[in-house]
């Protein structure tokens, strides 16, 4: 959660290494909106599916105090709840944000090679990085606005800018940009682990000196305070937990007040942090796509393959990571007593496989030309991403928090999937019939006026094509 800028779909054009495409249906004019009959649907479709099971990911957020999924993953394991948490997690935990994060970068690709430079005019540069500045925005309004502390388009418009300098390398390269900021943030996360453990260790030998009825020095007293601490400030707090809960069910002043640290503190954190996350899947992205895969460019075999790869080492891995990672590490001092390299080290070869098996599924579905009435939907809701990712937290918050309908931490977990798939079906039902009138997304239209600094055309003429 995620969020979202992969909400471009703009012209392809014949002049990426190693991919080939379709040429204009028009002559090149100066810098525009992406023509609707020049749209990648395959893109669109993808960027739909995931845009809707972003949701899936992120109502446990919206709807509830983590203290729920806390008091689920330790209590008993056959559970409704806890099956429903088993499964989401194991199988889409990640995924959704890493599609994302993979389709922002080819859509950064798509954006720089369909804008022609114009004597004297501006440059796509300069198109580009007000479009991104204008995500940073929207990001602001989603978290601060809308009050969704799970926001990404504030993220995605910063990492973004750093794309620019590369959206003419080889895919190789750019696989290889993906896998060094893999490395910098499991780095990152590694040294982090080792000091948790050596503060273990501490903390253990300072125990062992108890045991032994020897009177602790001044140093191990503060390393088995240091652990105390750690441990209690991973389980839930009560009086923190009725704080949130009374705090989230109150008005919207209350909500604001209340989420306004969270939010901060999440964007400094997520971008000094987080980042690797998302770039990684960006430069990923970006090589896939110049390799021709989410264009449906390569052969049935090539996406049968990836599919039995993304699934066949994806699942077993989700599932091990969910079990022995997830839930293990519920009891962290014995897990990190057992593990000297965590299993959050899987994260990013777990989510880029199943991801790659998601994509794969999709395409040969495409391909296959069944239920096209669903794929052309899906590809109305991934072109609407934008609208339909800020209407997620527009509904969401009204639906949970205590200024609207007061959900908050109400119903049962597993019955906040009945909202999602509720979402769902408004949301493609919406973007189908909104596009049948106009050419974008309400918010998509803010965006692109902005960016071209020109309102743009919205409703469509009858004789305008369709997808």
């Amino acid at each position: 959660m995620e969020t979202n800028n992969t909400l471009v779909g703009e012209p392809v054009l014949p002049t990426i290494p190693g991919a080939e495409f379709p040429i204009y249906n028009h002559p090149p004019v100066s810098p525009h909106p992406v023509f609707k009959t020049d749209r990648v649907q395959t893109i669109d479709i993808i960027r739909g599916v995931a845009l809707l099971g972003i949701l899936m990911m992120n109502i446990p957020i919206f709807s509830s105090d983590y203290s729920r999924i806390d008091a689920i993953l330790r209590g008993p394991h056959n559970t409704t709840d806890f099956i429903t948490i088993q499964t989401v997690e194991a199988f889409f935990g990640g995924t959704m944000r890493a599609l994302f994060s993979m389709l922002f970068g080819a859509g950064m690709i798509l954006f720089t090679i369909s804008k022609k430079e114009t004597h004297g005019g501006v440059t796509v540069a300069e198109y580009y990085y007000r479009r991104l500045l204008l995500l940073v925005l929207f990001g602001v309004i989603n978290a601060y606005v809308f009050l969704w502390e799970g926001d990404i388009l504030y993220y995605y418009g910063l990492c973004g800018m750093l794309l620019y300098p590369f959206r003419k390398a080889g895919a190789k390269w750019l696989f290889v940009l993906g896998i060094l900021c893999i490395g910098i943030g499991h780095l990152k996360g590694m040294l982090q682990y080792n000091d948790l453990r050596e503060k273990r260790a501490a903390y253990v030998s300072a125990i062992a000196t108890e045991k032994n009825k020897k009177k602790l020095t001044d140093k191990e007293q503060e390393a088995k305070g240091t652990w105390l601490e750690i441990e209690k400030n991973q389980k839930p707090d009560t009086f923190r937990t009725n704080r949130n809960i009374r705090e989230m069910q109150g008005s919207y002043p209350t909500v604001f007040s209340h989420l306004l640290h969270r939010n901060s503190d999440s964007e400094t954190w997520g971008m000094y942090h987080g980042m690797w996350d998302m770039i990684s899947m960006m430069f990923i992205g970006m090589a896939l796509f110049v390799l021709g895969f989410f264009s449906n460019k390569l052969s049935g075999s090539t996406y049968r393959m990836t599919l039995l790869l993304g699934y066949g080492l994806g699942i077993p891995i989700g599932w091990i990571f969910f079990k022995e990672g997830y839930v293990g590490s519920l009891e962290l001092g014995r897990y990190v007593d057992a593990w000297r390299v965590p299993h959050w080290a899987l994260y990013d070869l777990r989510r880029f496989l199943l991801a790659v098996g998601h994509a794969s599924v999709i395409l040969l579905i495409y391909r296959s030309g069944a239920i096209k009435w669903l794929m052309k939907a899906l590809a109305n809701v991934g072109q609407m991403a934008f609208t339909n990712y800020l209407m997620q937290s527009i509904i969401c918050t009204i639906f949970f928090f205590g200024y609207g309908f007061n959900y908050y931490n109400k119903l049962p977990y597993h019955r906040i999937y009945f909202v999602v798939a509720a979402i769902w079906v408004f949301q493609i039902i919406f973007s189908v019939i909104w596009l049948h009138y106009f050419r974008f997304g309400p918010f998509e239209w803010v965006w692109r006026s902005l960016t071209y600094w020109k309102k743009q055309p919205m409703k469509i003429s009858k004789n305008e094509m369709t997808i």
